[in-house]
C-alpha cells in the first residue's frame, strides 16, 4: 500500500514515522521549509515508546505526483481549504482520504470535492508538539488512530489493511462501525478539555482543584453531551467514563494544544471544536453558557480590542 502523509507535523510526522520505521511505503507531502528541514535532519520522534530517527520521503505541490491508495489528512481543521487545493493539484488520481481532523464540518466539504465513496472518517487520540528545531515530542502515552467507512462501507477492505498496517506499526488502531459516533465522543471531549483550559488559561488539574471548578467542569462536559444527544450521536456510558476520567484527574497537567497555541499566538481551531458545536446547540435551542464562553474567549484574544494588561505576565 502506498500511503501519503499530508503534513509531517505533530500528529502526521508521528503515525507517518511509526508507519515508515515498520517498512511502510510513506511519502509526506509537506512545505518546501519543512521538506528542506526534514532533508537536513532527518524525521526525529522523542516518545515514551522509544526515540527514533529516520530519513524520510517528501515531496512539496509542485513535485511531480505519484499514485498512492490512501491519503492520511493530518493538517489543523483551519488549513482544510488550501489542504483541498493542494490535493487536487498534486494527486493525478483522487485516493481514498482519511482524515484526522478535529470536528465534523470537514467530512462534508471533502466529500464535495473528492466524492461520497472516496472520503474515510477517522479520529486520532494523541498528544504531541513539534519543537523549536521541528522534531516532534509525543507528550504522553496515548497513540491511537480510529477509522472507520462513511458511505456503504466502500472502500472497507482497503481500510482494514491500513488498519492492520497501523497495528503492526506499533500503536493502536481501530475499525469501527460507526465512526461518526465515534467523531462524536472524542469532540465532545475535545471540547471540553479546550473549552476549560482556555477559559481559565490553565490545567484540568488545576481547574479542577476546587470544588466549583470540578462543578463547571462537568457542567460543560454536559453541554457537549446534550448537543450530541440531540444530533442524534448520544455518547455512551463508557466514552463518558472514559473522558471523565481525563478530564477530572486529580493533579493532571493536561493542557489543550488550543490553549498553548492561543497563548504562543498561533492559529486555533476555535471555530471547528467550539464554534461550530455552539451553533449546533443553538439549532436545537440548547444552552450553552460555558462553551459559548470558551469560544468567546478564544475569538477576543485576536481582538483589536484586546487588552495590554493581559500581556504583562510575559514581560520580563
Amino acid at each position: 500500500m502506498k500511503i501519503l502523509i499530508f503534513g509531517a507535523g505533530a500528529v502526521g510526522g508521528y503515525f507517518g514515522g511509526k508507519l515508515l520505521i515498520s517498512g511502510c511505503d510513506v511519502t509526506f507531502l509537506v512545505r518546501d521549509p519543512r521538506k528542506k528541514q526534514l532533508l537536513a535532519t532527518g524525521l526525529k520522534i522523542f516518545s515514551p515508546h522509544g526515540d527514533f530517527s529516520l530519513e524520510v520521503k517528501c515531496k512539496t505541490v509542485a513535485e511531480v505526483p505519484e499514485i498512492y491508495d490512501l491519503v492520511l489528512l493530518c493538517c489543523k481543521a483551519y488549513q482544510l481549504e488550501n489542504a483541498i487545493r493542494d490535493l487536487k493539484k498534486f494527486l493525478k488520481t483522487p485516493p481514498y482520504i482519511l482524515p484526522v481532523l478535529n470536528g465534523l464540518s470537514h467530512i462534508e466539504e471533502l466529500q464535495t470535492h473528492f466524492g461520497n465513496e472516496k472520503v474515510f472518517g477517522g479520529t486520532a487520540h494523541i498528544a504531541s508538539t513539534v519543537t523549536e528545531e521541528g522534531y516532534i515530542k509525543q507528550l504522553n502515552p496515548i497513540q491511537i488512530l480510529t477509522a472507520g467507512c462513511i458511505s456503504d462501507n466502500r472502500g472497507k477492505n482497503l481500510l482494514a489493511d491500513f488498519i492492520n498496517i497501523s497495528n503492526n506499526a506499533n500503536y493502536k488502531a481501530m475499525m469501527v462501525e460507526d465512526i461518526m459516533q465515534s467523531m462524536w465522543d472524542k469532540w465532545s471531549f475535545l471540547a471540553t478539555l479546550a473549552g476549560s483550559t482556555v477559559l481559565f488559561r490553565n490545567s484540568v488539574g488545576a481547574i479542577t482543584d476546587t470544588s466549583w471548578g470540578a462543578e463547571l467542569m462537568l457542567r460543560m462536559y454536559k453541554e457537549c453531551l446534550d448537543v450530541a444527544d440531540a444530533s442524534g450521536h448520544k455518547v455512551s456510558n463508557k466514552a463518558e467514563k472514559k473522558a471523565l476520567g481525563i478530564l477530572m484527574e486529580p493533579a493532571s497537567d493536561f493542557t489543550a494544544s488550543m490553549l498553548r497555541d492561543l497563548l504562543n499566538g498561533a492559529p486555533t481551531e476555535h471555530e471547528h471544536i467550539l464554534g461550530d458545536l455552539v451553533k449546533k446547540g443553538k439549532h436545537f435551542n440548547i444552552d450553552m453558557p460555558l462553551i459559548s464562553a470558551a469560544y468567546v474567549s478564544a475569538v477576543a484574544e485576536s481582538s483589536n480590542f484586546r487588552s495590554s494588561l493581559l500581556d504583562v505576565r510575559s514581560k520580563p
